[in-house]
């Protein structure tokens, strides 16, 4: 069994080349139930407040690796919300997020579905921003009731990037030229095989114009929101400068009005008690059934992928290559409210 295990590896190692890989194996796992775990409480205490991990890359899509599927971002927000949401000792939420950001559509669809939460129930919602919480990242921090940022975190970024290559000269050199056919002129948008044809990539701009807007505008719609409730308000002074994609630090993002306070989990689940007018809780996480069980506040809820339910059976390896392409995992087809780091 174990020759026949190493044997799938290193098939596997002879797809992804020189990419940094990382194999995972997972025993006896099953996605399809969520448990619960506290990792800190006060004493005697009844009432939870509930810490829900946003990790990685923002996507709608499942985060593929070479040999399997790994989960949904947009999904297990959603399922972890409906937990606590049910539950009625869950008295508040921490979203602890270390995300540079991801599609436009997917940052959008979880900063609603959090909103959607707060509406229905009640329960306050504190965001923790992590190591990262940029640009997709902080547009879920959005959706909070109160953002709290490790002085040290990176975040910001706000803004929109559509990523683009062309290679039709570097094509042309080799004698090699491409044409399509198409119903329209801008049915082949941004042909990377074909010259670059600037009225096209003026269409781009013009979404990229419009998902901006709408970033800049919830940024200062929800942090003056912040400020008339007291909290730190956002330097409009430094507004232009504050939304031109560019990263700050937790603590910069605390004296411009970005968040609200410095301060870390800890600082969070007390802000949480303190908005849900108690004073003593128990911090909880969820985790899927089968899967890593959190020792602690800081510990990664993993998610077992799909396929990996039968009990008893070593039944996935996992390959993930970290640099499959010039944006990592990040493909080029979408808008991305995404913080790229360089190297």
């Amino acid at each position: 069994m174990i020759k026949r295990m190493l044997g799938l590896l290193a098939i596997a190692a002879m797809f992804t080349g020189c990419s940094p890989v990382t194999v995972s194996l997972t025993l006896f796992a099953d996605g399809s139930k969520l448990l619960e775990t506290t990792v800190d409480a006060d004493q005697n205490a009844t009432d939870k407040v509930a810490v829900i991990d946003i990790r990685g890359l923002i996507s709608e899509k499942e985060d593929a690796g070479l040999l399997s599927l790994g989960g949904s971002s947009v999904d297990e927000l959603v399922a972890r919300l409906r937990v606590a949401e049910n539950d009625r000792y869950v008295i508040a939420v921490i979203l602890r997020i270390n995300s540079p950001g991801g599609t436009v559509t997917a940052s959008d669809m979880m900063y609603r579905e959090v909103r959607r939460f707060v509406d229905e129930t009640k329960k306050p919602v504190i965001a923790s921003l992590g190591e990262v919480a940029a640009s997709g990242g902080y547009y879920l921090a959005l959706s909070a009731d109160r953002i709290i940022a490790e002085p040290t975190s990176i975040t910001g970024s706000i803004g929109v990037i559509i990523p683009t290559v062309n290679v039709s000269e570097g094509l042309n050199k080799i004698g090699i030229k491409s044409r399509s056919i198409k119903s329209g002129k801008n049915k082949d948008l941004a042909n990377p095989l074909e010259p670059v044809r600037e009225e096209q990539y003026a269409v781009l701009q013009g979404m990229v114009d419009e998902f901006y807007a709408r970033f800049k505008n919830l940024v200062v719609e929800r942090r003056s929101r912040a400020a008339a409730l007291g909290t730190t308000s956002l330097d409009q002074t430094q507004l232009d400068d504050l939304t031109d994609g560019r990263i700050v630090t937790g603590a910069k993002a605390t004296e411009f009005g970005l968040v609200d306070q410095s301060g870390g989990i800890r600082e969070a689940f007390a802000l949480a008690k303190s908005l849900a007018g108690i004073d003593r809780a128990k911090m909880v996480k969820y985790y899927p059934e089968g899967g890593t069980r959190p020792r602690s506040a800081y510990a990664q809820s993993l998610v077992p992928p799909p396929g990996a339910s039968r009990e008893g059976e070593i039944n996935l390896i996992q390959i993930r290559s970290g640099s499959m392409g010039p944006f990592g995992n990040v493909g080029f087809a979408g808008a991305y409210y995404l913080w790229m780091p360089p190297g």
